[in-house]
C-alpha cells in the first residue's frame, strides 16, 4: 500500500485543469469513511458537499465529522451559517470553487464528498438564471397558504406553470413556494427558465466516483441503524437546544432537513417518539431514493457497489490510476 508521504502531487493534468475528485452517493452509503481513507493516503483536502452540514450546531442529525476526525482530516464548507440563515446551491458553487483554488494552490487535490446532488450539479453544470429569494414575497405566499393550504397554492402553480406543477407534489410546500416566487419575480414560468441552456465550464480535470448499492435493503438497514445511533447520541436534545437559541419554526429551511423535521414535530407534541422514528427513517429512505435517481441521470461517475463491504481498495486504485494517466473532464 503506498504511503501518503511518498505519493507525488498530481502533475499529469494540465496546469489550467488540475485534478479534482468527486465522491458521490446516497445517505448512509459510506462516503465519509471512504473520504477519510483517501485523505490518509493521498494529498487531498476534503470539501463537504452537504446542504445540512453547512449549519452550525446541527451536528448529530447531519452526521457531521467530530472534532477528532476534523483535526486529523480537515473538512471545508462545514459550519458556515446559523440555523436561521439561508444557504443556496449558487453560494455553494462559488464557495466550493474558491476553496478548490486554495487547495490546488497548496499543491493538494480537492476531494468533494457528499450527497447533495444539487450542489454537485451546480458546480459541474452551473445553475439557471433564477431571481434571488425575496423575503416579503415569500411571506405573502406563506400567508396565502395559511388561508387556502398548500394544495390550494399548488392549484395556483398549476394555473401559471403547469409543467412545474406536474413535477411538484401538492404537499411539497418548499418547492411550491419557490416555484411561485420565481414565477412572480421573473414574470415567466420557472419551467421556462430551467429549460434555457446553461453555459458553464469547471476548470478542473474531474475524477468522478459514486457509491451505489446493488441491494436497496442493505441501505435501508443502515439508515435505520444510523438514525437510532443519532437518537442515542442526543438528537432530540440538540434540536431542543436549537429551538431555544434561534427564531425558527417548522418551515425554516434548516428544520426541514430529515431527522430535524421529525424531531421538531415530536418536541411540538404533534407526534410521539415511535412515530417520530418511523417518519424520520422513512423520510431518509425517500431522500436516498432521490439521490440514487440523480445519480442514474448523471453522466460520468464510475460506480462502485457499496451494498456489502465498501470497496475502498478498488476506489483507491481507480483514483490513483486516473491521477497517473489524467482524467477526462466530466461534461
Amino acid at each position: 500500500m503506498p504511503d501518503r508521504a511518498t505519493l507525488p502531487h498530481c502533475n499529469t493534468p494540465s496546469p489550467s485543469r488540475p485534478p479534482a475528485i468527486l465522491l458521490m452517493g446516497p445517505t448512509a452509503s459510506g462516503k465519509s469513511g471512504v473520504a477519510q481513507d483517501l485523505a490518509g493516503r493521498l494529498p487531498v483536502e476534503i470539501i463537504s458537499v452537504d446542504s445540512a452540514q453547512v449549519y452550525r450546531h446541527m451536528d448529530i442529525g447531519t452526521a457531521k465529522p467530530n472534532a477528532q476526525t476534523r483535526e486529523a482530516f480537515p473538512h471545508h464548507l462545514i459550519d458556515l451559517v446559523e440555523p436561521h440563515e439561508h444557504y443556496s446551491a449558487a453560494r455553494f458553487a462559488l464557495d466550493a470553487l474558491s476553496m478548490m483554488r486554495d487547495i490546488t494552490s497548496r499543491g493538494n487535490i480537492p476531494l468533494l464528498a457528499g450527497g447533495t446532488m444539487l450542489y454537485f450539479r451546480a458546480l459541474l453544470e452551473g445553475l439557471s438564471d433564477l431571481p434571488p429569494r425575496n423575503a416579503e414575497l415569500r411571506r405573502q405566499i406563506e400567508d396565502q397558504a395559511g388561508k387556502i393550504g398548500w394544495p390550494g397554492m399548488h392549484q395556483e402553480l398549476q394555473r401559471i406553470d403547469p409543467v412545474s406543477a406536474a413535477r411538484i407534489k401538492p404537499a411539497d410546500s418548499q418547492r411550491i413556494q419557490r416555484a411561485l416566487e420565481v414565477c412572480y419575480l421573473a414574470g415567466k414560468p420557472l419551467s421556462e427558465i430551467l429549460e434555457a441552456p446553461r453555459v458553464h465550464d469547471l476548470p478542473y480535470t474531474v475524477i468522478n466516483v459514486a457509491l451505489v448499492p446493488s441491494d436497496r435493503g442493505v441501505l435501508h438497514h443502515r439508515i435505520a441503524r444510523r438514525f437510532d445511533k443519532m437518537l442515542a447520541l442526543g438528537l432530540i436534545d440538540e434540536v431542543h437546544s436549537i429551538r431555544r437559541r434561534f427564531e425558527l419554526n417548522e418551515t425554516s429551511i434548516s428544520m426541514r432537513c430529515v431527522g430535524y423535521r421529525q424531531a421538531w414535530m415530536y418536541l411540538s407534541g404533534i407526534i410521539g417518539a415511535v412515530e417520530m422514528r418511523e417518519k424520520a427513517v422513512a423520510a431518509t429512505r425517500q431522500l436516498a431514493k432521490r439521490q440514487l435517481t440523480w445519480l442514474r441521470g448523471m453522466e460520468g461517475p464510475k460506480k462502485f457497489d457499496c451494498a456489502n463491504e465498501i470497496p475502498t481498495e478498488q476506489i483507491f486504485a481507480y483514483i490513483t490510476m486516473n491521477l497517473e494517466v489524467g482524467a477526462a473532464p466530466v461534461r
